[in-house]
């Protein structure tokens, strides 16, 4: 059976039991800090498992793709030496919220591996929690399971909680045995659960959720249990495709081939070179991924993970001799080899290969750097433990590379020293995404009802169902609370009896999905729970935000029209005032590439296009076309805004009817904000209608100044910068023949030391040019010389010194001048041939340069 065959029964036998089927969410897990990647399949049911969201359906089921690969779930260090390790992998999973629970998840396991999939029932084994008596006699009498293929442990193994506190519960296993020639040698004789060799592989994992931990550690049993499992896809694939290793199925395996093929390798012929080929095919799906999924090489966070994921597949590749750039074409390879379940991997993979055949010049580059920085510490004699590290944690260096170059120059590495620097940055990444779970949700507001926000109109009565600590929820609004980037609306609540203001609402958000929170200064006497209000929101700040938000999805489809389909929003602001929109690009826009993405902008918005939106089944609204935004969370209903023949994505926001009420849309700023992702601003509307007046009043006063009309101001402007050009020319040359006929006159103060002229003098009118200009001559003519010049200008010094060659030794031109910047209050240096320096006190400016002759004498 393929890995997709086997995909595909896992889901087909679920849909037929009246599960609906998820699709995969993001490896950016949607609004939850706590997780650095989408781990597990029970990720984008988080909030549904808390209570915090409420689905129109009980049961799913889902193939999640995963990604472990920093954080607490880190298997990257193994990943290619072991048969079972991946950073990217797919979760098979079936999901109860409070429907059916054990005997209907034992029942459903065993059929789909027994019947559905096939596999001996006398090469499985079952663990159960130590105290769950339930689940064990499930086993026996819903499955048939003998009692001694059942086995119970302890918490280590079969109890599983999503945090300290909260949901929680025992779980069961499910395992496979591979038989004795999947055994270590030597350990063939190792029985389950107390084998170690690598004989039985845990496939399936169900966890009965049927408990809450609270603070003190107390268990109490949920009103409604649930059912979390997850399914190995790629373990599952291996024992029914009859191999031992995950990376020998055919999900990886034409991987590695490809590899080796790039490499002009063969896999199975040298061990070093297989774990080689192992590393690439696992990480090169993780890259293609990540990437697709709109992670970014970066130097911290999720963008830093994937870049140690890319560069550990390059450091291994070159290790074997691979020199030119590979990686980019295996990427590729992995969109075609997935596209069956992942169709969408297919519409980035230009933008995937850009994006890693220039972290694959990058690596080149910084490897040239390594190499020069381990040479350079190994000029003691050894690497020490942080050197060491800064090698691997910087430059990507491996430590067994650093160890292959220490032995080439007969040098020793501190490895224990290594271990400790990475064992801080393993604490350090642990501190960095423990977070604190996620936020907890004020309990007073989990437990109100969900809030009714209605789009129709933008004052409404409602009912206070809460208010706490200057926060008032409604039982519905009129208010958008903040989110896909749109802010949340400002308003007021009034008393509908008097029309007096009860309150001020300084903005609206959600706490928990479908629940809106205003966050008021109360004026008058106050609002309490109970009372009826007019929920009033600030027509004139919500319409400018609408006009911005559907410039924002105007913007979007004209940046792909022009640039490519590779642009894909990474992240937007919209609010009143302007709109800002992030996406993904290479390089910066030129002038006329603005002006034609802003041109077709506007061409829709005179058109006056109706903006349409539809509520559909998430499925539908992408097999339309509609986009999906990067970490963006969806339920299954979603809205579809669109602009008929441009554009369509899916979105929560609020918008205008016709493009034509945006009046106007105006790009005020292009540019980068890290590696591949550009940032745009815009203004619409009234905004963009004052920053026209604010621009043709500022024309029209220049025009004035300059006493020229506004068609001839360029030309005249033009004119007025050539003569300015031509003045400050004459000027300089006046100036140098001003510092050349003042040499004549220094040279009378210069004084004779020892053979040597010197002169310490002050010149008012030069600047420092004038002045580096003025000490060369002198230098050049005296042969062998000291000068120190010095000017003032607005309460500043400028202090410029120079030495003949032949006295540099002696006297060193930057200490000279240093001292002199000191006296006034400065600080400065250079070479020992020509110096610079400033300094803030004119008055001492006399006794320091009288000081210079000394200083100098005692020097020669």
């Amino acid at each position: 059976m393929t890995g997709s065959q086997t995909r595909q029964k896992f889901l087909d036998y679920f849909a037929a039991r009246g599960h609906r089927a998820v699709r995969s969410s993001s490896l950016v897990p949607a609004d939850d800090p706590t997780l650095l990647f989408t781990n597990a399949g029970m990720n984008q049911f988080k909030d549904v498992f808390l209570g915090l969201e409420k689905r129109d359906y009980s049961r799913a089921v889902t193939s999640q793709k995963c990604v472990r690969a920093g954080g607490k779930h880190n298997d990257l260090d193994n990943v290619g030496y072991t048969r079972r390790h991946h950073t990217f992998f797919e979760m098979l999973g079936n999901f109860s919220f409070g429907d059916y629970f054990k005997r209907e998840a034992i029942a459903f396991a065993w059929e789909l591996v027994t019947k559905d999939y096939g596999l001996p029932k006398d090469k499985l084994y079952f663990t159960v929690f130590r105290e769950d008596d339930d689940a064990e006699e499930l086993w026996q009498s819903v499955a048939g399971v003998p009692r001694n293929r059942i086995f119970r442990l302890d918490e280590k193994d079969n109890f599983w909680q999503m945090g300290e506190t909260g949901p929680c519960g025992p779980c069961s296993e499910i395992h496979y045995d591979l038989g004795t020639e999947a055994a270590e040698p030597g350990r063939e004789h190792e029985q389950f659960p107390d084998d170690g060799g690598g004989r039985f592989v845990e496939i399936w994992n169900l966890v009965f959720m049927q408990f809450d931990r609270d603070s003190a550690g107390r268990l109490t049993p949920l009103p409604r249990p649930s059912i979390d499992t997850g399914l190995g896809l790629e373990r599952v694939a291996a024992v029914l495709q009859g191999v031992l290793s995950n990376y020998d199925t055919d999900l990886i395996r034409p991987i590695i081939v490809q590899a080796a093929e790039l490499f002009a390798k063969t896999y199975g012929e040298d061990q070093r070179t297989d774990i080689v080929l192992r590393i690439n095919a696992d990480h090169a799906r993780a890259a293609a991924f990540l990437i697709h999924d709109g992670v970014l090489p970066s130097n911290e966070g999720r963008g830093y993970v994937l870049r140690k994921i890319m560069r550990r597949a390059l450091r291994n590749a070159r290790m074997i001799g691979a020199t030119e750039p590979y990686l980019f074409r295996l990427t590729g390879f992995v969109a075609e080899l997935m596209r069956d379940a992942y169709p969408e991997m297919m519409e980035s993979v230009q933008r995937v290969a850009r994006v890693v055949k220039d972290e694959e010049h990058r690596y080149a580059t910084t490897f040239q750097i390594a190499e020069k920085f381990f040479h350079d510490e190994a000029r003691s004699g050894s690497i020490s433990g942080a050197a060491s590290f800064k090698l691997y944690d910087t430059y990507g260096l491996a430590l067994e590379e650093q160890e292959d170059m220490a032995r080439e120059l007969g040098i020793t590495i501190d490895s224990e020293g290594f271990a400790q620097e990475m064992e801080k940055q393993r604490s350090r990444a642990r501190a960095s995404w423990k977070g604190a779970e996620k936020a907890q949700v004020n309990p007073v507001y989990q437990a109100l009802p969900r809030t009714e926000f209605i789009r129709e109109t933008l004052e409404a009565p409602a009912k206070v169902i809460a208010v706490l600590n200057g926060e008032i929820v409604l039982d519905r609004t009129p208010f958008y609370a903040e989110a896909g980037g749109q802010v949340g609306d400002t308003g007021v609540l009034v008393s509908p009896s008097t029309g007096d203001t009860l309150a001020i609402v300084e903005s609206t958000y959600s706490p928990a999905p479908g629940k809106s929170v205003h966050k008021v200064t109360l004026v008058g006497p106050g609002i309490r729970e109970g009372d009826t209000v007019l929920a009033r929101v600030d027509a004139h700040s919500r319409r400018a935000t609408m006009r911005n938000h559907t410039g924002t999805h105007l913007l979007h489809a004209a940046l792909r029209a022009v640039l490519g389909p590779h642009v894909k929003q990474a992240g937007s602001v919209v609010e009143p005032a302007r709109l800002r929109f992030d996406f993904t690009h290479y390089t910066a826009m030129d002038a006329d590439e603005l002006a034609e993405v802003e041109r077709l902008m506007n061409e829709q918005i005179l058109v006056n296009r109706e903006v349409h939106t539809d509520i559909m089944d998430l499925d539908q609204a992408l097999s339309t076309g509609a986009m999906a935004l990067f970490g963006e969370k969806y339920g299954e209903r979603v809205r579809v805004v669109s602009i008929d023949g441009f554009s369509k994505e899916l979105c929560g926001g609020t918008h205008v009817a016709r493009t034509g009420d945006i009046g106007i849309c105006k790009i005020i700023y292009e540019g980068s904000i890290s590696a591949g992702v550009r940032r745009i601003e815009a203004i619409t509307g009234e905004g963009a209608l004052r920053r026209f007046q604010e621009a043709q009043a500022q024309l029209s006063r220049v025009a004035g100044i300059v006493r020229a009309s506004e068609a001839e101001l360029a030309e005249h402007v033009e004119k007025l910068l050539l003569r300015e050009k031509s003045l400050e020319h004459e000027l300089q040359q006046l100036k140098n023949k001003m510092a050349q006929a003042q040499a004549g006159e220094l040279e009378s103060q210069a004084r004779d030391l020892k053979g040597v002229k010197v002169l310490a003098a002050r010149v008012d009118g030069f600047d420092r040019q004038q002045l580096r200009t003025l000490v060369d001559s002198l230098r050049n003519k005296w042969k062998t010389a000291v000068v120190v010049l010095a000017t003032t200008e607005d309460s500043n010094v400028a202090i410029v010194s120079g030495v003949t060659k032949d006295l540099t030794s002696k006297v060193h031109a930057g200490r000279l001048v240093g001292a002199v910047a000191q006296a006034v209050g400065g600080k400065g240096g250079g070479r020992p041939d020509m110096a610079e320096a400033g300094g803030k006190d004119p008055s001492a400016l006399a006794g320091a340069l009288a000081g210079v002759y000394s200083s100098v004498e005692e020097m020669l």
